[in-house]
């Protein structure tokens, strides 16, 4: 179905690919781009962990689409904010002309589940499959006038830019929660008696196998402060049954867990709730540690993840920060096995020897008051997230087939934006 002033395109009419190349000395951890760093599930681009080691990579500009030609079943896609560099691996899609094709539009296009199931269906390769480029550019879009395609970019924009502003407040939070943890825990400044902060008021320090501590902390092992659930469930047994997936790809996009049905997962996973911390036990040099915000009955996550409860009365948030630290990263990945890359596994028994300090539970306690609220405010974040995608990925095909008419009462105005 076709409505007045829209037609049928094919993307080489209205786009091609970037192919300048930019020196690799240009690039820098923030603005390289591989298919390393490009988040799984639409979820954009997080931080480059190295450099390239090739003379030049291909350049792209801000409002350039960066799309991954590995295993394109992952759905890595960003729109570009900013100018930089990527890797081979990474399409750089860009449109001929913006008096005809609006970048965000094109975006939302190819954003679309049916785009990333024609990459992947017409793919080369079995073991790491790659899109076809000349498939690629044979892809059918929809193509309204220049004010309406600005329109429904608008929307969607919209409900993303929501969505960034709830992971910036959250990114905020966290920092602000760590910040404080490694205050009190780490340089050891928590409050005393008078309120004023303890090393620097001339607190009394000891010496202990794990170096000075204040007078009165202990070192134990991490048994004392956790336990691990290993509790499990086999969800193929309640096919119709739906489940809130927490698990490792789910985490990387965006620690937006899947909710799927019972028939839809093979394996055995954990049973989890609201009190517990999820730490993931393989390549632990990558840091994925999680705190569930459920909002069923009915939650797992992966084998994948160390499933820890504290074993103490309102020290959960106290537990999670802890875990959190780069210290106890640390000597996770200190202490992992197996060679190097995505091989290295921790045992998760094994944990629970580790010698770690452990405060008076009175000041555990005291910190997880505090940081109890920030906690809340990122999980109620993180659901209005899950709630936002949801609508925006309903919404996407609908408006970008015609389904849902934008309306159009100030088209001048939208010529303009």
């Amino acid at each position: 179905m076709t409505f007045n002033g829209w037609k049928e395109v094919v993307l080489e009419e209205v786009s091609y690919y970037g192919d300048e190349k930019i020196p690799s000395d240009e690039v820098t951890l923030d603005n390289y781009i591989s298919t390393e760093n490009m988040l799984p599930n639409k979820s954009g681009v997080g931080m480059a962990s190295g450099l390239p080691t090739t003379k030049s990579v291909r350049r792209y500009k801000k409002g350039d689409i960066l799309l991954s030609n590995i295993r394109p079943y992952f759905k890595k896609i960003w729109f570009a904010t900013k100018n930089g560099g990527c890797s081979n691996d990474v399409l750089v899609i860009k449109n001929k002309d913006e008096k005809e094709l609006d970048k965000k539009y094109l975006y939302y296009t190819l954003l679309q589940d049916n785009f990333f199931d024609y990459v992947t269906a017409t793919s080369k390769g079995t073991k790491m499959p790659r899109g076809d480029k000349s498939a690629i550019m044979n892809y059918g879009i929809m193509l309204p006038p220049l004010y309406e395609q600005k329109a429904i970019a608008h929307i969607l924009s919209t409900l993303d830019e929501k969505i960034e502003t709830n992971n910036q407040i959250n990114e905020k939070l966290e920092e602000m929660a760590q910040a404080l943890f490694k205050h009190w825990f780490v340089d050891f400044e928590f409050p005393n008696e008078n309120g004023e902060p303890y090393k620097s008021s001339g607190g009394e320090m000891v010496e202990s196998e794990l170096g000075m501590i204040p007078k009165g902390w202990e070192v134990g092992k991490l048994g004392e402060l956790v336990e691990i659930s290993n509790k499990s469930i086999k969800p193929q047994e309640y096919p119709e049954k739906f489940f809130e997936h927490y698990s490792i790809p789910a985490f990387d996009n965006g620690r937006t867990p899947e909710i799927q049905k019972g028939e839809e997962i093979k394996s055995s996973k954990y049973v989890i709730n609201n009190h517990m911390v999820l730490v993931s036990k393989l390549n632990p040099s990558t840091k994925r540690i999680w705190k569930p915000i459920t909002q069923t009955n009915n939650a797992i996550c992966s084998t994948e993840f160390i499933v820890y409860m504290a074993k103490k009365e309102n020290i959960l948030s106290y537990v999670f920060e802890f875990l959190n630290n780069e210290k106890f990263q640390g000597i996770l990945t200190a202490n992992a096995t197996g060679s190097t890359g995505s091989r290295q596994r921790v045992k998760p028994k094994e944990t629970l020897n580790y010698k770690v300090v452990l405060p008076p539970l009175k000041l555990m306690q005291q910190f997880s008051r505090m940081i109890e609220p920030m906690h809340l405010e990122i999980g109620s974040n993180m659901i209005e997230n899950q709630k936002i995608k949801g609508l925006r990925d309903i919404l996407l095909p609908k408006l970008m087939s015609g389904e849902i008419r934008v309306p159009l009462d100030n088209e001048e105005l939208v010529e303009q934006s």
